[in-house]
């Protein structure tokens, strides 16, 4: 464990941060200035932010406490990933095409949680446009290795404790795979409960707004806040889930370890009481995995025409290789790879009949070491492209002394039901042990 993670150790959550609060232990000022400090010890070393803006957080802070910090998230400070527009600070998208870009009002998104009592700590490093070429920030725990991403800075900076939850988005793996990664919850939620305006959306049929936070909780209070929707909070844990285990289509790119860590977790989790049997996925929903990066590469060709028709020297590589890919694809079979989609996650709901939870991997294993790469997203695009909701917990560590994750499924719009599965799941971890 690095120095800096070990400094993150004694970072409040937010829902811990929220009870002190309204038991008058602590006050919003109070909360914001240790964040802080854990900023200016480590944030040169891990470079979390894109921008940030630390007069305008006191005053928010200050105004919270003066105000009694009413809302679900009153007086918590909020990481917010740089393709989510905000109005007080820039939003560059992870690309110098739009480096200084300062946007006349904040993302749907944004606006819903500040009216939810949150405010901007800061914008979060992303990759170029959220896809695969990363920024520069590296992983708290071992800062020789990347965080993952796309949602990089957004995992980073809660596992470095400079703030407790973030906004995260998801066209892939990218929030999944960093929250693993990085030894933090993250939350992508059925797709579509978060409004996308003011992002700087990728894929329509893809791209979710989600959380990433220090437990499933904190996730929760951001995206019941950011939608409308407050009956997400999880209460109480509930009954013991029934849960199909599957190691999913990236079978075979599974370390040794996270096979284990897989075994384990469902052997704990059925003494604990839960109904735990081994799935095997029918072809039919397979199929997801299939049409995913076809849906993802058309649609992002069409979301970054401007850009790669005026600017595109100013795009990496891979970027323009990948755009002229998407460009490229024959008519209608961009239609078929959506309605291939579509078909998976009706058979998906069929398949999931009796079960609560999927229990899978939320990565290979370890975050691979260099800032170079992001990691393969192979775990989670079957889900993703299945459109419901997902949770990456962390439940283990690897050779390296890294963590590792487990992903947890449920079904498309039954978010409240799959987050007091997932917290029983949670509860029943014990993480670190």
């Amino acid at each position: 464990m690095s120095q800096t993670q070990h400094a993150a150790t004694d970072a409040q959550s937010a829902t811990a941060a929220r009870a002190a609060m309204a038991a008058g232990h602590l006050t919003a000022v109070a909360y914001l200035e240790a964040c802080l400090e854990r900023i200016a010890a480590s944030e040169g070393s891990v470079r979390a932010f894109a921008a940030i803006d630390l007069p305008a957080a006191r005053r928010a802070a200050e105004a919270a406490d003066r105000q009694g910090r009413p809302g679900l998230l009153g007086g918590i400070p909020v990481g917010v990933k740089d393709v989510i527009e905000t109005a007080a600070l820039m939003t560059g998208h992870g690309s110098p095409i739009w480096a200084g870009f300062r946007p006349r009002g904040d993302a749907a998104s944004v606006a819903l949680m500040r009216a939810g009592g949150g405010y901007v700590l800061g914008k979060t490093v992303t990759t170029e446009f959220a896809s695969r070429h990363p920024g520069a920030t590296a992983n708290p725990w071992n800062l020789a290795h990347t965080p993952g991403g796309s949602s990089q800075g957004s995992a980073a900076g809660v596992a470095a404790g400079f703030f407790p939850v973030a906004f995260g988005t998801q066209t892939a793996g990218s929030i999944l795979r960093p929250a693993a990664f990085c030894g933090v919850t993250g939350y992508k939620p059925s797709f579509g409960t978060i409004h996308r305006g003011g992002m700087k959306v990728m894929s329509e049929n893809l791209d979710t707004i989600g959380a990433i936070g220090r437990c499933l909780a904190d996730c929760a209070l951001l995206v019941a806040a950011a939608s409308g929707r407050g009956e997400l909070p999880p209460g109480p844990a509930g009954s013991a889930p029934r849960i199909r285990v599957t190691p999913g289509p990236a079978a075979a790119l599974l370390s040794q370890e996270t096979r284990a860590l897989l075994a384990d977790v469902a052997a704990r989790l059925s003494a604990a009481g839960a109904t735990v049997v081994d799935a095997r996925l029918p072809p039919a929903v397979l199929a997801a995995a299939e049409a995913q990066p076809i849906v993802m590469s058309g649609e992002t060709a069409q979301a970054l025409a401007w850009e790669f028709a005026e600017a595109a020297a100013q795009l990496s590589p891979g970027m323009r290789t990948n755009l002229a890919a998407g460009a490229a694809l024959a008519p209608g079979v961009l239609d078929a790879a959506r309605h291939m989609m579509a078909m998976a996650g009706a058979a998906y709901l069929d398949w999931m009949e009796g079960s609560d939870l999927v229990l899978t991997a939320a990565a290979p294993g370890e975050a691979p070491e260099g800032l170079g790469w992001t990691g393969d997203p192979a775990c989670n695009v079957l889900w993703t492209a299945l459109h419901g909701p997902c949770a990456s917990l962390p439940a283990g560590f690897g050779p390296k002394g890294l963590p590792l994750g487990i992903q947890l499924v449920g079904r498309l719009g039954a978010d409240a039901a799959f987050l007091e599965a997932a917290q029983w799941v949670e509860a029943k971890l014990r993480w670190p042990a």
